[in-house]
C-alpha cells in the first residue's frame, strides 16, 4: 500500500541566538559550495580564519531581536504551515526540514523511510529557483539516496513563482492596500545572488522579474521597481540594490512607497531587520515620508492551500 509524505524545506535558523550556535549555523551555511562558489582552498581559510571569528557575535545580536519563545520566525512559520497543510491532507504525512540547522534534511528523510513512507513530495519553500537555495536542497535530498537501495517514489518541486494562487495572494494584498491609499511607488525587493552565478546559468533573476510582472499585470497602472538585497562579500551582485535605491528615491520625488519581498514566504532576519528596520531608516532619513511593508505568507493558510494545489492539481 502506498504511503505518502510531503516535506516542506526552508533555509533554517541557528539553534538559538547564542553566538556559539550562530557560529555553528553560519559555518554550515557558508561552507556550502552552492552558496559560496569560490574555490575551497581560497574560501575556507577566509571563512574559518576571519569571518567566523567576527560575524557570529554581530549576527547573534540580530537574531536576539527576532527570537520569540526560544524560536525564530522561519521555524515557527514553517511549523504553522506544516499544521495547516496536514489539515488539508490528513491521509499524508506532512513534515518540515531545514537546509542548515535542524531538523536536517537527511535525518528527516531517513526517519520517513524507516516509518514506511513509499512516496515523497519535496517542496522547497522558495517561489523562485536559485542554485543557492533550491539547488542546494536538491543536492541534499539526492545525496540521501546515494548508494542505497531504499529508493522511493520522489517528486521534487523546482519553483512556483508563476502559480496563479501565489500571484493572486500578493495581488489581493496589494489591492487591499491600494483601496485605501495610492503610494508613489511599489518596490519589489528580492534576495540577491552574485552576478557570476547568473552568468553560469542560474535563472533566478528571470523568475524574479516574471513574478513582478505577473503581479503588476493585475494591478492599476502605478510605478514600480525591482531591486535586490542582502549583498554579501566583495563580488558583483544583482542590481539595483534595495538599500541604494531607497536612499535615492526621496530625491526623485518618491516619498510614499509600498515594499514587498515576494521571494520570502515567511518573515526572517532579512525582512524583519534588513527591510523593516535598516532599509526603512535609509528611506526616511533621506527624505521619505511613508514606508509600508507588505508581509509575506507567514502563517496564512493561503500558503498551505497553494501547496495543496501544487501537490494535487486536480
Amino acid at each position: 500500500m502506498k504511503k505518502e509524505a510531503v516535506l516542506l524545506i526552508n533555509l533554517g535558523s541557528p539553534k538559538s541566538s547564542n553566538p556559539k550556535h550562530v557560529k555553528k549555523y553560519l559555518a554550515q551555511f557558508l561552507s556550502d559550495p552552492r552558496v559560496i562558489k569560490t574555490s575551497r582552498l581560497i574560501w575556507l581559510p577566509i571563512l574559518y580564519g576571519m569571518i567566523l571569528n567576527v560575524r557570529p557575535k554581530k549576527s547573534a545580536r540580530l537574531y536576539q531581536q527576532i527570537e520569540h519563545n526560544q524560536k525564530f520566525p522561519l521555524i515557527a512559520f514553517a511549523e504553522a504551515q506544516q499544521t495547516n497543510l496536514q489539515k488539508l491532507f490528513p491521509q499524508k504525512r506532512i513534515e518540515i526540514a531545514m537546509s542548515y540547522g535542524h531538523p536536517a534534511i537527511p535525518e528527516k528523510i531517513e526517519a520517513l523511510i524507516a516509518e514506511g513512507i513509499t512516496a515523497l513530495t519535496v517542496i522547497p519553500m522558495y517561489p523562485q529557483y536559485s542554485g543557492t537555495t533550491v539547488g542546494a536542497i536538491f543536492d541534499e535530498v539526492m545525496h540521501t539516496f546515494i548508494r542505497t537501495d531504499r529508493i522511493i517514489d520522489l517528486r521534487f518541486i523546482r519553483s512556483f513563482y508563476n502559480h496563479p494562487a501565489y500571484i493572486a495572494y500578493y495581488v489581493h494584498k496589494l489591492k487591499m492596500r491600494l483601496s485605501v491609499e495610492r503610494p508613489d511607488l511599489i518596490l519589489f525587493s528580492y534576495h540577491g545572488i552574485p552576478q557570476s552565478y547568473v552568468e553560469d546559468g542560474d535563472t533566478y533573476p528571470d523568475e524574479c522579474t516574471a513574478t513582478t510582472e505577473l503581479i503588476m499585470a493585475e494591478l492599476p497602472d502605478i510605478p514600480y521597481l525591482q531591486t535586490y538585497q542582502s549583498k554579501f562579500g566583495p563580488a558583483k551582485w544583482l542590481t539595483p540594490a534595495t538599500d541604494a535605491t531607497l536612499k535615492s528615491l526621496p530625491q526623485k520625488g518618491v516619498k510614499n512607497i509600498l515594499l514587498l519581498a515576494p521571494g520570502f514566504i515567511a518573515d526572517c532576519l532579512e525582512t524583519i531587520i534588513e527591510l523593516e528596520v535598516e532599509n526603512k531608516a535609509y528611506f526616511l532619513e533621506n527624505g521619505g515620508e511613508k514606508f509600508t511593508y507588505i508581509r509575506p505568507f507567514n502563517g496564512d493558510n493561503e500558503l498551505a492551500e497553494l501547496f495543496q494545489k501544487i501537490i494535487d492539481p486536480s
